[in-house]
């Protein structure tokens, strides 16, 4: 995890050396959500990008940060709405007494009703699932009647929160208040948050060179990581 105290703090001790401006907790927290947010997303297009290049160690590693996020098996049925924090399934299966383990597979929710529509399709369709408004939907030739699934899903991070108390005129950190959360991200990406938590402070107030200074310095990560 990724102390939210030690990315405030960096964030506004870089802010004030450039004489950017003061960042309320409150523009904070809503940066920072949006940045935790925007490094998660770009695990999933990584790992999709160096999985197609042998031998990289580099989806260890994005497997590793993504693997917190990742659920235990989670029993639904047809209907079920998912969690709120779902961010997608990994894996849909059921087992049924005296038979092989079942792979559900995922279709699109544009291709239902083609299938719905075709007879020869849906009869002959594997058991499949779909996603619509988070809730989960069975699709098959031939469905077991009243059938439960196992699900596997990988959760959304919950948002940071810096918490603080009024003291004079000046909010303290306080991490005893209700609602206090630290970023869930693996502690390497303190540097790439406090990077991005600046380039939408710089956008918020308008200040391209802020954003200008953030962006270069997150190339420079980026290019670190990935050589």
């Amino acid at each position: 995890m990724v102390r939210v105290d030690d990315v405030y703090q960096k964030v506004l001790a870089i802010a004030n050396k450039e004489q950017r401006g003061y960042i309320t907790p409150q523009e904070f927290n809503l940066f920072a959500d949006h940045a935790q947010k925007d490094i998660f997303r770009q695990y999933f297009y990584d790992l999709e990008q160096f999985e197609r290049r042998a031998g990289s160690d580099i989806v260890g590693l994005i497997n590793h940060k993504i693997q917190p996020f990742e659920s235990g098996n989670i029993v639904v049925s047809h209907g079920t709405t998912l969690p709120l924090n779902t961010y997608k399934i990994d894996d849909a299966y059921i087992d049924l007494p005296g038979e092989e383990r079942t792979i559900l597979q995922r279709i699109n929710r544009d291709e239902v009703m083609s299938i719905k529509a075709a007879p020869f399709l849906r009869n002959s369709l594997a058991p499949s699932y779909y996603v619509y408004n988070n809730t989960f939907y069975t699709m098959a030739s031939n469905p077991p009647i009243n059938s439960t699934y196992n699900v596997i899903l990988t959760r959304n991070p919950i948002p940071p929160n810096w918490t603080y108390v009024i003291v004079g005129e000046s909010a303290m950190f306080d991490d005893l208040v209700p609602g206090f959360q630290d970023f869930e991200l693996h502690s390497s990406e303190e540097a790439l948050l406090v990077i991005k938590i600046l380039q939408l402070a710089g956008i918020n107030i308008k200040d391209p060179a802020l954003v200008q200074i953030a962006s270069q310095e997150e190339m420079k990560k980026t290019q670190q990581e990935k050589q």
